[in-house]
């Protein structure tokens, strides 16, 4: 079930007076969120909601030994086994294949004969997120940053919640489980601020990502050789348009729904290509991704504490499984290392910006303006389908020549100039928008609701592409 549609507009239509209604019974309440989020996710295939009741059992089950246990070898021991199959069954489902293929490319030329089956089976939507959910939990359980919870609803609705189930942003279980101990208080419900996202959410993917990857994005890279260098090279900035439109209207539009049910979700981007250092970019872009990274991997394999050596090495171990976690394929590896190179570098030669930074204004503006580029053209080997591909890419946009032509449309030019502005426009020029809506009457608010829906639509291309992290 996709947000942007009406089979999720009556699913919402139902759940949102009904999870108010049980409010007072919190643990009803709990359960019917669980219910409607298995729900939500049987929509892609009923199979796998056993694979989510499994893993949330589970891990509860895991948490609550390793709260029972002193420390010691048998708890450490309980903790590897917990994380091992966590990713094992990651690794099945989304990596074997992979692996696989990559063992029997090796060992051809040398004449060793491999038979490996592949696994014929779709891969289960929100795994990887499914995965760093319940890593948290129990590593939290673990470092004695979070008591295992005895509720299994808890855990139950932690794991499946609808709104962050497929795309994230990642929650923490210490933040999510804080708020199931009781009742949500209508009165924390930020009801404008949670409608101005979920709106922004939906104009910024059903209009400006669906345009530019229908109408210009997608037929560049799917045969880069038919179009021009200039054609490549705006191509290259409108996926980088798109994917910022596409992904953070999804966390978006989960954080404000979200909120209406009564429950807070950490934010997930701060105009990310604004940064002026490749660190900077990486505090913006998919926060909640960064700091688990930042705070499950790179810090427990030593950080920055032991020497320029070990803190290279730890960055790029930790971008390098950053990039891999995106899919399994070499251009993330590639992805992933060029960004671990880069943050490596701004390392040694001592660069920093974006919060705290003091830099000039030329060396702030040249800063941007090498960080912006240099994350659209990493980004070329986050979309194209292979190696090859983005190889081909490179090749025509540098050795094509043609930089006089262009099929850029004038509503796609629009919907690039609008995503720009996304990445500028302060947050509090729509405050005042924010408290007139506010303080309207029910019926406007609902009125003003509708009537943006109805433009979203009407404005749209025809069909919903789905959000681009759900492969993920």
């Amino acid at each position: 079930m996709l947000f942007p549609t009406i089979e999720f507009a009556v699913f919402f239509a139902v759940v949102f007076p009904l999870t108010w209604l049980l409010n007072d019974r919190n643990t009803w309440k709990k359960w019917f969120l669980v219910a409607v989020s298995y729900y939500f996710y049987a929509y892609w295939k009923v199979e796998f909601t056993l694979l989510l009741f499994g893993s949330s059992v589970f891990n509860y089950l895991v948490a609550l030994a390793l709260g029972w246990l002193r420390n010691g070898f048998a708890r450490r021991l309980l903790l590897w086994f917990g994380v091992s199959c966590n990713l094992g069954l990651l690794a099945y489902f989304k990596y074997y294949n992979f692996f696989a293929a990559s063992l029997i490319n090796a060992l051809e030329p040398l004449g060793i004969p491999v038979n490996i089956q592949f696994i014929e089976m779709a891969l289960p939507i929100a795994i990887s997120f499914l995965t760093f959910h319940v890593l948290s939990y129990i590593i939290d359980v673990y470092l004695g940053k979070l008591a295992p919870t005895k509720s299994l609803v808890d855990i139950l609705l932690y794991v499946s919640f609808f709104p962050h189930l497929v795309a994230g942003p990642i929650v923490r279980a210490k933040i999510f489980l804080a708020q199931t101990t009781q009742k949500s208080d209508p009165a924390d419900v930020r009801i404008a601020a949670s409608v101005f996202l979920i709106l922004g959410g939906l104009f910024k993917k059903v209009v400006i990502a669906n345009y530019i990857s229908t109408d210009f994005v997608d037929g560049v890279f799917r045969d880069p050789g038919n179009y021009s260098s200039l054609d490549l090279l705006l191509g290259m900035y409108a996926y980088a348009i798109q994917i910022y439109c596409d992904f953070s209207a999804y966390t978006d539009i989960a954080i404000g729904v979200a909120r209406l049910l009564g429950y807070e979700f950490p934010q997930n981007f701060n105009q990310p290509y604004r940064a002026t250092t490749v660190q900077d970019f990486w505090r913006r872009w998919h926060i909640t991704l960064s700091n688990w990274l930042r705070d499950y991997l790179y810090i427990p394999l030593g950080g920055s504490a032991h020497g320029r050596f070990a803190t290279a090495r730890n960055v790029m171990v930790t971008m390098l499984l950053g990039g891999l976690w995106h899919g399994a394929s070499y251009n993330f590896v590639i992805w992933g290392a060029l960004h671990g190179l880069a943050l490596v570098t701004e390392r040694a030669l001592g660069i920093t910006g974006g919060e705290g930074g003091k830099r000039s204004w030329f060396a702030g503006a040249l800063g941007w303006f090498i960080t912006f580029h240099f994350v659209c053209i990493t980004w070329v080997f986050f979309r194209s389908p292979t190696l090859d591909a983005s190889l081909t890419y490179f090749s025509m946009l540098l050795l094509d020549g043609s930089w006089t032509t262009s099929t850029v449309t004038p509503l796609i030019a629009c919907a690039l100039a609008v995503g720009a502005l996304t990445q500028i426009i302060p947050d509090r020029w729509f405050g005042w928008l924010e408290r007139a809506y506010e303080y309207a009457w029910l019926p406007i608010k609902i009125a003003i609701a509708f009537a943006v829906i109805f433009a979203v639509s009407a404005a749209a291309p025809t069909g919903i592409p789905p959000f681009i992290y759900f492969q993920f």
